[in-house]
């Protein structure tokens, strides 16, 4: 059985570099941010053995495709660049925290159109394959009318996602530093180590049957 396209199919496949308009403003005050007393996300790859990885990269090679075709395998994976952001409640989250668990990061505004078109879809895949080894981390980066993230979710009836931010948008300029995003959306697969396995400009199908099998491959299912 094939399952139903998503309605963000009708956005052409560059479209999601229009974000880069918005993200101009944002990497301009992150650069000066940077000069003028660097990121509170430090630049510097966590430690760690990502040497297991390279054997389940090559497993999920063959099997980004379809749907989640663009995403770029790294044949040698290496610890993730360490980031912060923010809980529902304000608690300050790092990747470190998802320890233990494979998550696929997804950043996302609410100017960006393709952001808000895939949000139904990422949803559905965290219901469908969330739990103790695997979450959906969908991080918010507006920085300003911070009522409409949360609403746009509830708009669009966004239930199985847990809510994430970062106010500032350095997130999203830490991994550019890093070479991790160049537009938005922007998302990066992190396996249960710390280990980034993959990275994705651009959006995705990820209620799809492509996207479930990549996911279930990642996991090892």
């Amino acid at each position: 059985m094939t399952d139903s396209k998503p309605a963000y199919r009708v956005f052409p496949r560059g479209v999601w570099l229009a974000g880069g308009l918005g993200l101009g403003i944002i990497a301009g005050l992150a650069a000066l941010y940077g000069m003028k007393g660097g990121s509170r996300n430090a630049n510097v790859a966590v430690s760690g053995n990502c040497g297991p990885a390279k054997v389940l990269a090559e497993k999920l090679e063959p099997v980004a495709r379809g749907d989640v075709a663009a995403m770029k395998i790294n044949a040698t994976p290496q610890p993730v660049t360490p980031v912060t952001f923010s809980s529902h409640d304000g608690k300050k989250l790092s990747f470190a925290d998802f320890a233990g668990k494979t998550i696929l990061v997804n950043l996302w505004a609410t100017w960006c159109a393709p952001c808000r078109a895939e949000m139904p879809a990422l949803d559905r895949l965290q219901q469908e394959l969330g739990g103790p080894d695997f979450e959906v981390v969908a991080i918010n980066i507006d920085t300003n009318r911070l009522d409409r993230p949360r609403a746009f979710l509830n708009e669009v009836g966004v239930k199985s996602l847990s809510y994430y931010s970062d106010q500032s948008a350095m997130i999203f300029a830490d991994l550019k530093r890093a070479g991790k995003a160049f537009g938005m959306p922007t998302t990066l697969l992190i396996d249960a180590k710390g280990c980034e396995l993959g990275v994705m400009a651009g959006p995705a199908e990820w209620a799809s049957q492509d996207a479930r099998y990549f996911i279930r491959t990642a996991l090892g299912k």
